[in-house]
């Protein structure tokens, strides 16, 4: 570690971290053998944060000189009467410029950073002696008045200052740039430090929760809470994560949903209901997916799946206009417009609209199997694919990507759609939309299947593809016997908040918008 003429060290990228670990050992063991341990103390009292500070003194600088208009003297004086003014702020040391018996400090807190002016004749020689041998890091107290620099910097002259906690590794001086990436989303606390603009996102994030929760409650929602863990894995295609319950001895699941147990609120009794719920996939991982992660469902008695429709484009229209300003956003260079209403196609009309392909043509499902093969689309169910399994596969292959601007696709065949209401013109099909915005899917919502009879037979169907996989999967038979007290008709959304906060904070990874990603862990090098 190297110093400057004035004996405070100047840590570099290159330095060994131990090393530099060591030397702040040190300087703690120093201050614990003079009784100044800085871990020790409990309380600093803050009066103000920094950038209420910094928007109060222009306010006031101001008034005085549009007062005082060309009066010199009355410029001065009323400068002056702010030195009366004494504030407390507290923050962590992010920059140190040395100047000798005068130091300038910059400290953030969570507001803002401010410039900090530090004088030997003002705080005393041996305090003066003390704080020149803090780092960059340290957390501090700060007591003084505000003041504007003759650079024009509005800054606090400080009168008293102290070590609140002592940092005893350095902030790295270079942590943007992909080469960093994935320590920024193990260290997210470093990353919030070092780069202020992070936090920005996630306090957006709590905003967005906020505006979300506001608007359903003002439509007559209910916000609810239902169990994480669960006692049986269901036959639903997402992969759960299990683990053992001790008391009990039994296995149980994390849920992967919150669906089932919403529901039962609905044959309850409970016209309106909402659930913002942890979830939990054990599936992969890429840029708009994580194994847990945070949906927002949503279910209405009386009510279909064209009523959630409108629900969910006057939500997201209004959550546009409140965290950005306009129902015109941007996302990763593409203008998106959020504007209700958006444009509404079947999956059929899409197909057709993309791939050139109508599913009215089909008469028999070997000749859609056929007519995926001309077209080289692998379906996954092989020979025995319906119309309805080779449909859904010329969607994901055609259509999905070309779903920029927000979009609505509605009735989708009923094999990909088990908990949702067959359409009674066509039983094909279902109820059922899930909406897109930037070729990505960002929600799904269905007419409720109500019959109890339907409901354990599609189960049925999904409890034995399952297992044919390995799976221990079982019917949820509680739930039907929900349905079968009666369940009224229902419609029901769920929808990906980290999804959502990607587009409206224009964040091209899902870990950008989690503040602690799932992480494969390093290895342990301390043995």
């Amino acid at each position: 570690m190297s110093e400057n003429m004035n004996n405070v060290p100047v840590e570099t990228e290159e330095q060994d971290i131990n090393v530099l670990k060591k030397v702040r050992l040190e300087k703690l063991a120093d201050l614990k053998a003079a009784d100044r341990n800085p871990y020790e103390i409990t309380k600093y009292d803050v009066t103000a944060k920094n950038a209420d500070l910094k928007a109060q003194y222009e306010k006031d600088e101001k008034a005085v000189l549009e007062a005082a208009g060309d009066d010199e003297e009355a410029v001065k004086a009323g400068l002056d009467k702010f030195k009366e003014n004494i504030v407390r702020i507290a923050g962590r040391i992010m920059s140190w410029r040395d100047m000798g018996k005068a130091n300038f400090i910059d400290v953030r807190d969570g507001s803002d950073r401010i410039q900090i002016y530090v004088r030997m004749n003002d705080i005393g020689k041996e305090e003066f002696a003390e704080f020149k041998k803090w780092d960059i890091g340290d957390i501090v107290g700060v007591e003084g008045f505000v003041f504007r620099t003759r650079k024009g910097e509005i800054s606090i002259h400080a009168q008293k200052i102290q070590l609140l906690s002592k940092s005893l590794l350095p902030l790295p001086e270079k942590w943007h740039g992909l080469k960093d990436q994935d320590m920024r989303y193990r260290q997210r606390y470093v990353d919030l430090i070092v780069n202020p603009g992070v936090k920005d996102t996630f306090v957006k994030r709590s905003i967005i929760l906020k505006e979300i929760r506001n608007y359903l409650d003002g439509l007559g929602y209910i916000e609810v809470d239902t169990p994480v863990l669960h006692t049986l894995e269901i036959g639903a295609a997402a992969r759960p994560f299990k683990t053992h319950h001790n008391a009990l001895d039994i296995d149980m699941y994390l849920r992967i949903e919150t669906e089932l147990y919403l529901k039962r609120l609905i044959v309850g009794g409970f016209d309106k209901v909402y659930e913002v719920g942890r979830i939990f996939r054990n599936e992969g991982m890429d840029t708009s997916h994580n194994p847990e992660f945070t949906s927002i469902e949503m279910y209405q008695a009386y009510t279909d799946y064209k009523g959630m429709m409108e629900l969910i484009e006057n939500m997201y229209e209004a959550l546009a206009l409140k965290i950005c300003g306009s129902s015109v956003i941007e996302y990763q260079g593409q203008k998106i417009d959020l504007t209700a209403p958006w444009e509404k196609l079947t999956m059929v009309e899409a197909v057709k609209k993309y791939a050139g392909v109508d599913y009215n043509d089909w008469t028999t499902d070997e000749q859609a199997r056929e007519c995926a093969k001309n077209k080289g689309i692998e379906v996954e169910e092989g020979d025995n694919a319906t119309k309805g399994h080779v449909l859904i596969a010329f969607f994901e292959e055609f259509v999905e990507d070309k779903l920029i601007q927000p979009t609505i696709i509605y009735d989708y065949p009923v094999e990909n759609s088990p908990l949702a209401k067959r359409k009674p013109s066509d039983p094909a099909f279902t109820e059922r939309f899930e909406y897109f915005v930037y070729a990505r899917e960002m929600g799904n919502a269905f007419s409720e299947l109500n019959d109890p009879i339907d409901q354990r037979e599609r189960f049925v169907k999904q409890v034995e593809a399952k297992r044919a996989q390995g799976a221990n999967a079982e019917v949820d038979e509680d739930f039907v016997t929900a349905l079968e007290y009666g369940m009224p008709p229902t419609g029901g959304l769920g929808l990906g908040l980290d999804r959502l906060v990607m587009l409206l904070t224009d964040s091209s990874s899902i870990r950008d918008v989690l503040l602690f990603p799932t992480m494969k862990s390093l290895p342990n090098n301390k043995d």
